[in-house]
């Protein structure tokens, strides 16, 4: 996806003065919540405040569309953006009003008495089936409710859907990017077009099979591919190594060489695990012990990288001045197979405050930085999974694109 030429024109929500307007931004609430149906985690909330916020002091008023879930076109009251209401009005510090559906006469009427400063926050837009259609006639009644369409939605901007995308062809003149989406595609542009070099893509993950259209197109834009994870163990076996019981994708194996093949042609180097902290069974208390990459025990699976690897990937990780990093170096999710993806984390941190950019993408490494206290320790933390993804593999989106054509 290249934005480099556009990111310097692009409309964003500082580009309007929303005085008596109102605005209607497309955010991602899609948040978690518990059996009580508590919020568990704000942070997509807290990223969507700052635009929010500059509607209001403007002296416009917001009105704000999201989904929640897959209730797939059916009204599901455990899917009810009601439950979160109470959360957006303590993060933005508004009282923020809620109408039970996003369109029809209930939610016009709500929209018709919002005073300038006031929010109001829309029913789920899924509970009609007419939004991940992409309807135009859903989408021309959502867009009777803002003077101005503000997308702000970067997790959902991968998606045609009338909320994300239809919508904006009714503000032909009055659509822009909301700051978290600018940010977003700015951050993307640096790591794919305008980034310092050398430019090091660390990708992890189970499988090949996962990363291969990201890894294709981004051989063009990096010096260093870092491969960690699952997937090491198909390049491994491709190349004529032992990998046990380690996950490998067999019908990968070509391709992986191919891969590889590729990349020396484009002059970009490959740095795979030498070695790695295999086990005798997928298990947090199973026997451990540390191998070549090449040379693991039938009946041992790798579940992290080894210490050779890692000291391997620091020095690389160190002389870059542009970082992405998507997705694991091993089993985090259990204890004893996280110090890898730790001490990645730790590397990129302080190639970081080196003054190197570093951007993280992607729903597992994003999981990873989370729990292990990296979000502000990199110089950006995508929110959006699968928006994220399509935008490495050269994809463009069809939510930004509508904002730009």
């Amino acid at each position: 996806m290249k934005f480099s030429k556009k990111t310097h024109y692009m409309k964003t929500i500082d580009d309007f003065n929303f005085e008596g307007k109102k605005a209607l931004i497309r955010v991602d609430f899609n948040v978690p919540l518990d059996g009580d149906f508590n919020v568990t985690d704000t942070s997509r909330i807290d990223a969507a405040k700052p635009s929010i916020l500059k509607v209001l002091e403007d002296g416009g008023s917001a009105i704000l569309m999201s989904h929640m879930g897959r209730p797939k076109g059916k009204v599901n009251p455990a899917m009810s953006l009601s439950h979160i209401t109470e959360t957006v009005s303590n993060i933005i510090g508004v009282q923020v009003k809620f109408v039970e559906d996003c369109v029809g006469t209930k939610a016009e009427e709500a929209v018709a008495g919002l005073q300038s400063g006031e929010v109001l926050l829309l029913e789920n837009l899924r509970f009609h089936a007419a939004e991940e259609a992409g309807d135009e006639a859903f989408a021309e009644q959502l867009s009777k409710h803002g003077d101005v369409y503000v997308n702000d939605a970067f997790g959902t901007a991968h998606r045609a859907h009338a909320s994300t995308t239809i919508v904006a062809k009714f503000f032909p003149e009055n659509k822009c990017f909301g700051y978290l989406l600018a940010k977003e595609i700015k951050a993307i542009d640096k790591v794919m077009e305008t980034g310092e070099k050398p430019v090091t893509a660390i990708l992890g993950g189970a499988k090949v099979s996962s990363k291969i259209t990201i890894i294709e197109n981004i051989l063009d834009k990096v010096d260093n591919l870092i491969i960690g994870g699952g997937m090491t163990y198909t390049f491994v076996k491709a190349k004529g190594g032992k990998v046990g019981d380690s996950i490998c994708e067999d019908d990968k194996m070509e391709l992986a060489l191919e891969i590889l093949k590729q990349a020396e042609a484009k002059d970009v180097k490959v740095y795979l695990p030498v070695d790695v902290l295999a086990a005798d069974d997928f298990d947090n208390g199973a026997n451990t012990r540390f191998v070549d990459v090449d040379k693991i025990p039938d009946g041992w699976q790798g579940l992290d990288a080894g210490p050779k690897t890692l000291e391997i990937f620091k020095q690389v990780i160190l002389a870059s001045k542009t970082i992405l990093w998507n997705g694991p170096v091993g089993v985090f999710e259990m204890e004893n197979f996280a110090k890898g993806t730790i001490a990645v984390g730790n590397y990129i941190d302080e190639a970081t405050q080196s003054g190197a950019f570093s951007l993280v993408g992607g729903g597992d490494s994003v999981a990873a930085v989370k729990q292990f206290g990296f979000e502000e320790k990199v110089s950006y933390v995508s929110t959006g999974g699968g928006a994220m993804l399509e935008s490495l593999e050269g994809k463009t989106l069809p939510g930004i694109a509508a904002i730009l054509s």
